[in-house]
């Protein structure tokens, strides 16, 4: 029997602790480092299938929190009274409309990844294009103080998007999950305080 490379020690995990994806350990992890999430907190999750992420936030805020999630293909397994799914494109998003449909967020995190081509300078490309989205929309939605949260692969062009993000927070900082996979070259850029 062949063997699932995806298959690992947090894949497993996770179905144990039915999480909907492992990737809910990267962002327990960053949570619990940055204190990103408090009861109460509004949050947007871009990219939000299959659903992990919201259902880590839906945990963290409360009862008087609520979270937003945005992708092309709906969580199926995620039902809350506080989670609200909008099926977009987040590159097509009118982000103005977003702003008076949902009002501002405390959080607004994002684990957008592009399909991947192999090519390091085109994945490169498209995952800092999503991350540029990410920041954009970040910057329309966040309340002053917020806190942002992206993906980004690392390459030539993350310094500068760094410098770029740096500008409306008051700090920012990049950091790489242990449940990162090995060969994975993602790391995670959090804002820190935004500044309107």
């Amino acid at each position: 029997m062949k063997s699932n490379r995806w298959d690992d020690a947090y894949a497993r995990r996770a179905r144990d602790e039915k999480w909907l994806a492992r990737s809910v350990y990267k962002l327990q992890e960053i949570d619990s480092r940055f204190k990103l999430m408090r009861r109460g907190s509004r949050v947007l999750d871009l990219g939000c299938y299959p659903g992990s992420w919201c259902q880590y936030a839906l945990g963290k805020v409360g009862p008087g929190g609520d979270v937003v999630g945005i992708d092309l293909k709906r969580p199926t397994h995620l039902t809350s009274h506080r989670f609200r799914f909008i099926q977009a494109d987040v590159m097509a998003l009118e982000i103005q409309w977003l702003v008076r449909e949902i009002s501002l967020r405390d959080l607004v995190m994002s684990d957008l990844a592009p399909p991947t081509s192999g090519i390091r300078a085109a994945d490169e490309s498209r995952s800092l294009a999503l991350a540029e989205r990410a920041a954009e929309i970040g910057g329309a939605l966040l309340k002053n103080g917020g806190q942002f949260l992206c993906k980004i692969f690392e390459g030539g062009d993350l310094n500068p998007f760094k410098a770029e993000v740096s500008s409306r927070f008051r700090q920012v900082r990049l950091f790489r999950p242990k449940a990162t996979r090995k060969r994975s070259r993602e790391v995670y850029l959090i804002g820190e305080e935004f500044r309107d």
